[in-house]
This record gives structure tokens, C-alpha cells and sequence, in this order.
């Protein structure tokens, strides 16, 4: 069997804990454990067992019962598995107790996820967040085991098995550390808010992609901007926020952001830790929700993203596009069916990023909604104008231009709301009479 250079096989047990009457009833059991199996293949950990338990009563000491806990026991020595995940919460007495019955590692779904971030972050202001996360995770499990100084991949070291060095940190020592990195994520956010300012000057509208994870967003990224966004059938597989230059078909540029999936039950303190990088989505012109449409629980997976929306005070913005992504997969009857809805709702296109089938229809309901609010503007201007009346020509249409014998420019523009004020933010001084 092969072994990694950290130790261990890397063969995991995953379990599904389903609660009855408890949290999660109304997800479909199997959807809940096919998506773990996706998370924990996001790392490359090798499944050899996948099962969903029901959990008649939580034990305090374990979770789950005697009787799963011996037969799963001999399971893990039978297959040689060494890593346990628990798609559930888990305490720190029911891991360390579920560790030593089980003679493996056991991490729960927060676990899991952390490792997910500590492998994908990208960027300083991505790992520092991961790592934030992942300390305040360790603080909740009181003294454990870190080796975020000398894990040979990604992650954060939940993983780690028998035999491997270990730094025991306490929670003066975490505090200390999750301190400076406080710190230091507040120096990147200003920093960010100084590069917002400076593409406000740019100035061209935002459009954000956000979604369930493994909706398709990174496809359809890569698919309008021609970028090579890591976009791989992984859950989380962007976690970093990626923005690039798109020009619509009327000529018009936008700003397009890629940004982290969400996902159902993510723990407080991962949705507190990234919601710098959800920042973008907040300066968005336009919100583009893609959904997989060919995914079981596509309603469900709705359901949670609209949820951190609200958590974000975005709910109620009235520039939200709805894409129904992978029509590419649904049967003939079924993809009819959707696009007839969409016809019906002019929020809402169908669409497949891996196909192209319905881009251009997305592209027109991305230009509709820039467009609303738009009307005619009567603007003049004094001094060097050849700046502003580039940027007038490239994101309004100029209905008139009159020049006077003082040297002035008087003009009737078409602009939308936004393009307006964005307009009066880099050239106020030039107009006459706003300066």
C-alpha cells in the first residue's frame, strides 16, 4: 500500500451522522454523504468506506453507539484505514474518545473544510484567513496537536497520524498567534480598500459570480474571460477571489469576480474569517447566483447561499442575475422545461459553462441589468476634457456635444445610475457647477 511522506495511507472512513428529528433531517442522507466523499476527495484522501449512520441518540462520550463504534473498529483494522471523517460537529472529548476506540485520526466536518482552505489559498490575504480560521478551530479544541509548521502538503495538520512530530502549542501561545494575524489580515483589508478605491476610478461595473460550491462559477469565469481559473469537478476549488477585464457584446467593460462556494453548515467562525474575501461581492455592481441545476438538491444548495446573502445584507439587491448552469446534463424533456422557465423569468437564463449553450443570452441579461436606472444626462464640462469624454464615449452613448466660445463642453449623455455616479466621482472637478 502506498504510504504519503507525512505517515500515513491517506485511506479514509467517511461517515455521514443522520440525526433523527435533528439537524440535517431535511437533506436527503445520501446527497449529504456523496458531498463529503467530494470534500475529502478535494485532498486526495483515497475513500475505502463510505456509509451514512443514523444517530438515535447523540452520546455525549462518542457520539455514536457501542455497537457502531466496535463494528466500525474492525472495519478500520480490516481495510487498514487510518483517517476517520465524521460529517457531523464533534467535541473535543467525542474525537479524542472516538480516536483511541477507533485506533485512527478523526476529524469532523470543520476539520475537513480547514484542511480544504489550508490546501487551496492562494493568496496572502487567503492563507492568512484559512490560518485565522484554523486557530480559532484549534482554540475551540482546547490543547491539541499542530503541525502547520511541518506538514509536507497542504492543510492544517488535522490529518496527521500516530508517530508523526508534533509542537504541542497552548492557548497562550494560539491567542498570541491569532492576535498577530488579526492584525495582520486588517493591514491587507486596508490595503483592499485602498485598490477598491483605485478601480473605482478605473472605473468599470463589477459583476460577481457567487454560488454553491462546485456550481460551475470558475467555468463560467474562464469560459467569458478565456482565464485558466483553476477550475476542477473539486468542491472549494477557488478560494481566493479572482477578478479579470470583460467586454460585453455592446463593447461595454466589466469587471468579473470569481468568488469562494459556499456550502451548507459552514461553521460561524469560517464564515467570520472569510468574509473579507466575500468583501467583492459587496462592491458588485451586478450579483450572478450560478446554481447546478442538474444537482439533486440544486433548491436546497439555493437555499444556503441566499442564506449567507442575507448574512451579508445582499438579499434585497435588485441587480441579482439567476444562472441554471449544467443544462448540458439534464434529459431532453428536462432541459426544455428549464429554458421555457426562463423565458418566463427575465432574472433568470440557462445556461452551460462548459458547453457555451446560453452564454450570449447570459451576456445580454448581464448588459440589461447595467442598463437599468438609465437615463439622459445633461453634463458640462470646462478645462482638459479629452479624459472624461473618452470615458463618456466608452460607458454611455453621447446623444449631443456642443462646445462654447469659453472653452466649455456641453453634453446629453445616456447613463445608468451607477455609470453616473461613478462618472461625477473621477470628474466632478471638470464639471461645471459640482465641483
Amino acid at each position: 500500500m502506498e504510504t504519503s511522506e507525512n505517515g500515513h495511507t491517506g485511506r479514509a472512513l467517511i461517515l455521514n451522522a443522520v440525526y433523527r428529528g435533528g439537524p440535517g433531517r431535511d437533506r436527503d442522507p445520501e446527497s449529504r454523504l456523496a458531498e463529503c466523499v467530494a470534500l475529502a476527495q478535494a485532498i486526495e484522501l483515497e475513500i475505502a468506506h463510505a456509509e451514512s449512520v443514523t444517530v438515535a441518540r447523540v452520546r455525549p462520550a462518542t457520539l455514536l453507539g457501542v455497537g457502531l463504534v466496535e463494528r466500525f473498529s474492525h472495519l478500520i483494522k480490516a481495510e487498514e484505514i487510518d483517517i476517520v471523517v465524521v460529517n457531523a460537529p464533534l467535541t473535543p472529548v467525542q474525537q479524542r474518545n472516538l480516536e483511541r476506540a477507533l485506533h485512527a485520526k478523526v476529524i469532523d466536518r470543520t476539520g475537513l473544510i480547514l484542511e480544504i482552505f489550508g490546501a487551496r489559498a492562494r493568496t496572502h490575504e487567503g492563507v492568512l484567513q484559512v490560518e485565522l480560521a484554523a486557530m480559532s478551530y484549534q482554540r475551540s479544541r482546547l490543547v491539541r496537536s499542530w503541525t502547520h509548521l511541518e506538514r509536507q502538503r497542504g492543510g492544517f495538520g488535522f490529518l496527521g497520524g500516530p508517530g508523526e512530530s508534533q509542537i504541542e502549542i497552548d492557548r497562550r501561545l494560539i491567542d498570541q498567534r491569532i492576535g498577530k494575524l488579526k492584525r495582520q489580515l486588517e493591514t491587507v483589508r486596508r490595503t483592499r480598500a485602498l485598490h477598491r478605491k483605485a478601480r473605482k476610478r478605473v472605473p468599470y461595473p463589477i459583476v460577481a459570480l457567487v454560488g454553491y460550491t462546485n456550481a460551475g462559477k470558475s467555468t463560467l469565469f474562464n469560459r467569458l474571460t478565456g482565464a485558466k481559473v483553476f477550475a476542477k469537478d473539486l468542491l472549494f476549488a477557488t478560494l481566493d477571489p479572482t477578478m479579470r477585464k470583460l467586454d460585453l457584446p455592446s463593447g461595454r467593460t466589466i469587471i468579473l469576480s470569481d468568488t469562494v462556494g459556499f456550502i451548507s453548515d459552514l461553521p460561524t467562525m469560517l464564515v467570520a474569517a472569510f468574509r473579507a474575501t466575500l468583501e467583492e461581492v459587496n462592491e458588485a455592481d451586478v450579483i450572478v447566483h450560478v446554481r447546478d441545476i442538474a444537482h439533486p438538491e440544486s433548491a436546497e444548495q439555493k437555499d444556503d447561499v441566499d442564506l449567507v446573502l442575507h448574512e451579508l445584507g445582499l438579499d434585497e439587491t435588485p441587480r441579482m442575475i439567476e444562472v441554471l448552469n449544467k443544462i448540458d446534463l439534464l434529459e431532453p424533456e428536462e432541459r426544455a422545461a428549464i429554458v421555457e422557465r426562463t423565458r418566463r423569468n427575465a432574472a433568470t437564463v440557462a445556461v452551460s459553462a462548459v458547453t457555451g449553450d446560453g452564454i450570449d443570452g447570459f451576456l445580454r441579461h448581464v448588459e440589461d441589468e447595467l442598463g437599468q436606472g438609465s437615463g439622459i444626462v445633461e453634463i458640462t464640462l470646462s478645462g482638459s476634457q479629452g479624459a472624461a469624454l473618452a470615458w463618456l464615449h466608452e460607458n454611455g452613448k453621447v446623444l449631443e456635444k456642443r462646445y462654447s466660445d469659453d472653452g466649455e463642453v456641453h453634453l446629453a449623455v445616456i447613463l445608468d445610475n451607477a455609470d453616473e455616479e461613478r462618472f461625477r466621482r473621477q470628474f466632478g472637478e471638470l464639471m461645471v457647477g459640482h465641483g
